[in-house]
């Protein structure tokens, strides 16, 4: 049974205020890093930032409670993904309340949770709950989980070791306990070029590269027809595949160099680097004859990003914590990628509950409704309520 909450003006004013700041990822997240950095200020609560390499971006961890045991994170990523060429019916940045919903660019994915979190942040400072809640926002998750690394090496080094972590990524406030992992590569070729009249004195990259692609295929193939399902998922196996391919200068030149990047989605029973590594020493079998004809040519391989798959359980306790406070007896699982794994791989339990729905993130007029936020400050103020965490 769900709880009726009126969602407080705060928490919508605060949620618009963040969805209006241009927050790509390829930009820097401080404007809202430090907007929030001040408001918990404001309550006495000092923030710990950890940077990018440049300082354009940063990290936030703030503890309410301090002095009380380890807590419960509350979890969520700054960056949005672009705009560009999508039909938005009113700037991404102007968010808007118009029927029932908050529209623009992260209301959904996932500034609207993040606001939620800061808004009640008093409440978890007069809360008698017996451990803290902790805020952790991150820079780079919509391209890589990069930021939460550097966020989760700096709580390792502090020594600050919390109990349990909700990532508050869009599931209609339902607990999502597994994802997917995505791991994504470039595969760059070195052949060597010719006259297209000469090709055996050639190393054809592109056509190198094809005999890597359909590997790949036999692999994503076998994975349909071996791999054991995974019952939740919308696509119960692993899947790849190839979303990028280019090389050659011209018709009537054998082309030296080719480039592809693909990606693994591999169940939480599975093993991406398997799967990767499968992949590279298939390439490997064929330098032995591209080199015969040019010693330099080859496959060099980049990582771009691994965001490892995340399975929790329903017995968990802070999976009947979420259930308990969202009011939902059932658990689901996402097909996209969260931080959620990389937290649970330090040791902390975790589970992935927030508002709104995946199918309105990354979309034109995205919006989240304002009736998944009241349920969400249910949520919240019903954590700063909790007497344990189990």
């Amino acid at each position: 049974m769900h709880t009726t909450h009126a969602l407080s003006p705060r928490a919508l004013e605060l949620a618009r205020t963040l969805v209006g700041m241009n927050t790509v990822s390829a930009n820097s997240n401080l404007e809202l890093i430090h907007f929030i950095r001040d408001e918990l200020a404001r309550l006495g609560v000092a923030s710990r930032l950890t940077f990018n390499a440049e300082k354009t971006k940063a990290n936030l961890f703030a503890t309410l409670g301090e002095g009380k045991p380890a807590g419960v994170i509350l979890s969520g990523h700054t960056d949005t993904v672009p705009w560009d060429g999508q039909d938005w019916s009113a700037d991404p940045l102007d968010p808007v309340v118009r029927d029932g919903k908050l529209f623009g660019r992260g209301s959904a994915d996932m500034k609207s949770f993040i606001a939620l979190a800061v808004a009640n942040a008093q409440a978890f400072l007069r809360s008698d709950a017996p451990f803290a809640v902790h805020l952790a926002f991150s820079y780079e998750e919509e391209i890589g989980c990069f930021g939460v690394r550097e966020l989760i090496a700096d709580l390792r080094d502090a020594g600050i070791r919390p109990l349990a972590c909700i990532v508050g990524e869009p599931t209609g406030m339902v607990p999502a306990i597994a994802h997917k992992g995505v791991y994504r590569y470039r595969c760059c070729v070195r052949g060597k070029e010719a006259h297209s009249s000469l090709t055996p004195h050639s190393v054809n990259a592109i056509e190198m590269a094809a005999r890597v692609v359909g590997k790949l295929r036999d692999m994503v193939e076998a994975f349909e027809r071996d791999e054991p399902r995974y019952a939740g998922f919308d696509v119960p196996f692993s899947t790849a595949s190839v979303g990028r391919f280019h090389g050659g200068i011209a018709d009537n030149v054998v082309p030296r160099d080719a480039e592809f990047r693909y990606e693994f989605r591999d169940l939480p029973t599975a093993d991406a680097r398997a799967m990767q590594q499968e992949l590279v020493a298939h390439a490997r079998s064929l330098e032995p004859a591209m080199q015969r004809v040019a010693p330099d040519a080859g496959f060099r391989f980049e990582t771009i990003c691994e965001i490892p798959s995340f399975l929790g359980s329903e017995g968990d306790a802070v999976t009947q914590l979420a259930q308990r406070l969202s009011g939902e007896r059932r658990v689901t699982q996402v097909a996209f990628g969260t931080e959620a794994g990389l937290f649970k791989n330090t040791g902390i339990s975790t589970v992935v509950c927030g508002p709104g729905s995946i199918n309105q993130a990354h979309q034109p007029d995205e919006y989240v409704s304002l009736e998944q936020l009241a349920r969400c400050e249910a949520f919240i103020l019903g954590l700063a309520a909790a007497r344990e965490i189990g």
